[in-house]
């Protein structure tokens, strides 16, 4: 701080006036708001409307946000009526700037008014700077109301969200028409007006029951009134009543079905903000619908008409049945937003619409049949892949290329090696079938049904429906060898032909997801335990790619290195995603060691890291950790290069003083062969039964001292640390683990 400056200091609030508070509430009425936003929108609410009210010193107990598909509300109970007082000392410039001759001078009037103060109001006190001027200030604390005024409208434009829109002649921007504003704080009205809507909006004590209900203006009294006005007049406000609601009608309806209901809590989440007074209601399929797949007829109701299936219990899924019956259930579960008196009603107008959508379905099945899939593959011909990269026919071949390269490298069985090809070969057709082009969801999924109808291996088929697998984090894997290979393909070609082209993941821009196409590619083949050299792999379909566009002018170095650094990041992104400790996956994945060690072997990452957790687990890992650390710590002073794991070639037994030197030495002839032939099991537990060793080489009765006077001894000593360096270098970077 320079000198003449002048700061806050020692600003304390003197307590609310009277201690009175009362209930705030405020409602935000609107047309039907999209359900994902409704349940964002709290969210926000929930953490700026606490914030906002500690930054504007309004004590309160609590902040509660509720809401249904036409309502925001906020609540805030016990909310103070007053700010409380606020006393501030400021601080001013130095008392030689501040008086002439004891007399304020232009520095103190000049002070004195910025805070409010007469000039003789001001006092001289000690700092460590030296004597300044301070003055005491008094700031009267603001009514709730006015406060509350300025806060309503800046948290309703606050809010954000996807497709904002403009209703009226007005500027006012939200995700759907505001049509009313309840504002209260407990029987008074607090006068609020949203600048810029149109037809205008403002304040009133009048909120919405249930449309079904009149949806005429209804009064509230009071804001502690407000959840039984509400619930009166056919509104469940509270989100996770309507929750529990509508979780347990699920279960019961189910039970007395004997059925499972498919919900996943995307859709469960979804339903909870589409209705205001939950009613479940029960609807039946067409039969003859059941003969279309299962998949086809969840993905309608789940996706599109946001139903419950129920399947058939006991009954294990089969990605490739052709057929939903024995499967899902006829009867189907929905949530209804109406009244009892309109079940009925409400029931057949659902299952007319989910027959009509099937009987879409049912048509797109019937012409897709008509159609081989060789003749949809050759279609693909006619669509474009990306710009520059051809169509997708040739991703299609590309693809097949790449899956023979790895069935190859892999010791795959015959059946599935052969099965691998073949479906590479028809990976892609259904993308340009009737069905995936009105359900995309199911891609991948109709090209393996159709493929399995027409007579092909169901290796084949299965290996069409994973290889699009897993689809993000906490997906399933392919559970065949044939999926896996063809979904590493798929992966492969995605990341070269897109690396190829010039365009690379940055930021957070990955408009083809290629960060999530690497971790799928690890993810795989760690499930399936393969020994893959994915730099080697990468370097020979590196060259193919540069003769394959020749256009692009490919500096294939640089691509190879750009895809091994996309790789390795994924490596340490994907194992620390996972839960493993930070410090352990640098220690197998540090910079210092090459790259191409990470992807001579991705397995060899994923073993080194399972052992030393499992040390840590164990709590073997800090006695080793710090023999090692200590033992490279030293071996640092001498040159010995790290990858000499051999002890008898550097070291020379004859040179010892010790029996610990001596101990030393066996266990380094011990560790070799376990170090040299990446036996990393074996090589860890001999670390730590050797520990004790290794101590008593620093500090047992018969420790040595390493820096020896003598060149030769210590540079003896010196290459056995080493080595013990080295060979535990094997398993891991120990200076970068932490205790």
């Amino acid at each position: 701080m320079f000198e003449g400056s002048e700061t806050a200091s020692n600003t304390v609030a003197i307590g609310s006036v009277g201690g009175v508070t009362s209930t705030f509430l405020l409602e935000i009425g609107t047309e039907e708001l999209p359900a994902d936003f409704a349940s964002q929108a709290l969210d926000q609410l929930q953490e700026r409307v606490g914030r906002d009210l500690r930054d504007s010193r309004l004590d309160h107990e609590s902040v509660q946000v509720l809401g249904t598909p036409r309502r925001l509300v906020v609540r805030v109970h016990g909310l103070a009526d007053r700010q409380p007082d606020l006393e501030e000392d400021r601080k001013g410039p130095p008392v030689a700037q501040a008086f002439k001759d004891g007399v304020p001078g232009p520095a103190a009037i000049g002070f004195a008014k910025r805070c409010g103060v007469d000039p003789s109001q001001l006092e001289v006190r000690n700092t460590p700077k030296g004597e300044c001027v301070f003055a005491s200030m008094r700031t009267e604390g603001q009514n709730s109301v006015d406060l509350l005024q300025e806060l309503i409208p800046a948290w309703i434009n606050g809010l954000q969200g996807r497709r904002f829109m403009r209703w009226g002649t007005g500027s006012q921007r939200f995700s759907r028409p505001i049509r009313w504003l309840l504002a209260l704080k407990g029987v008074d009205l607090i006068p609020v007006e949203i600048p810029g809507a149109d037809p205008p909006v403002r304040s009133d004590r009048f909120s919405r029951g249930h449309r079904l209900h009149g949806d005429q203006p209804l009064p509230i009294d009071t804001a502690e009134a407000y959840d039984d006005t509400l619930a009166a007049a056919g509104v469940i406000v509270d989100r996770q009543q309507r929750a529990a609601l509508i979780r347990s009608q699920l279960d019961a309806s189910a039970d007395q079905l004997n059925g499972l209901p498919d919900c996943p809590e995307s859709l469960f989440e979804e339903l909870v903000d589409l209705v205001e007074s939950p009613r479940l209601l029960q609807g039946s399929i067409a039969e003859r619908f059941l003969s279309l797949p299962p998949e086809v007829i969840i993905t309608v109701m789940q996706a599109h008409q946001r139903y419950v299936p129920l399947k058939v219990p006991e009954v294990t899924p089969d990605p490739l049945q052709l057929e939903a019956m024995g499967v899902l259930q006829r009867d189907f579960l929905l949530v209804g937003n109406g009244l009892e008196a309109a079940d009925a009603l409400i029931t057949r107008g659902n299952e007319r619409v989910l027959a009509a959508r099937l009987a879409d379905a049912e048509f797109f099945l019937s012409v897709d049949r008509r159609q081989p899939s060789s003749v949809r593959r050759e279609a693909l011909d006619r669509v474009t892949f990306a710009e520059g990269l051809g169509s997708l026919l040739d991703r299609c071949q590309r693809i097949e290329r790449t899956a023979r390269q790895l069935v190859d490298q892999l010791n795959l069985d015959a059946r599935q090696g052969e099965a691998a090809i073949r479906a590479a070969h028809f990976c892609k057709h259904d993308l340009v079938s009737q069905m995936v082009g009105e359900f995309p969801e199911l891609q991948g999924l109709m090209g393996g049904k159709y493929l399995l109808e027409e007579g092909e291996p169901k290796e084949v088929a299965l290996a069409v429906v994973e290889h699009y697998l897993p689809r993000g984090a906490g997906d399933q894997l392919p559970s065949s060898d044939a999926g896996a290979v063809v979904a590493l393909a798929e992966r492969l070609e995605l990341l070269l032909s897109i690396f190829a082209k010039g365009e690379r993941p940055s930021g957070s821009s990955d408009p083809y997801a290629l960060r999530r196409a690497g971790n799928g590619l690890l993810q795989i083949v760690w499930d399936r335990g393969w020994r893959l050299d994915l730099s080697r792999f990468l370097g020979s379909a590196v060259e193919n790619w540069t003769a394959l566009f020749p256009e692009f002018a490919i500096d294939s170095s640089a691509l190879h290195q750009d895809l091994c650094q996309l790789l390795r990041q994924r490596i340490v992104s994907q194992l620390e995603d996972e839960g493993f400790a930070p410090d352990l996956v640098q220690a197998v994945s540090a910079e210092s060691v090459a790259t191409e060690r990470l992807l001579a072997d991705p397995m060899d990452v994923r073993e080194r890291l399972d052992l030393l957790n499992a040390l840590r687990q164990s709590k073997a890992l800090p006695a080793l950790m710090a023999v090692v650390q200590r033992a490279a710590r030293l071996a640092e002073k001498g040159d010995l290069v790290e990858t000499d794991l051999t002890v008898s070639a550097v070291v020379s037994p004859e040179r010892f003083e010790s029996p610990s030197e001596t101990a030393m030495y066996e266990v380094l002839v011990q560790l070799e062969p376990l170090a040299s032939g990446r036996r990393y099991r074996d090589l860890a537990e001999a670390l730590v039964q050797a520990t004790p060793v290794l101590e008593a080489f620093f500090d047992g009765d018969d420790s040595v001292m390493v820096m020896a006077d003598d060149p030769e001894l210590r540079r003896n000593r010196l290459n056995l640390l080493g080595v013990l360096r080295n060979q535990a270098g094997v398993l891991a970077r120990f200076d970068l683990i932490q205790i």
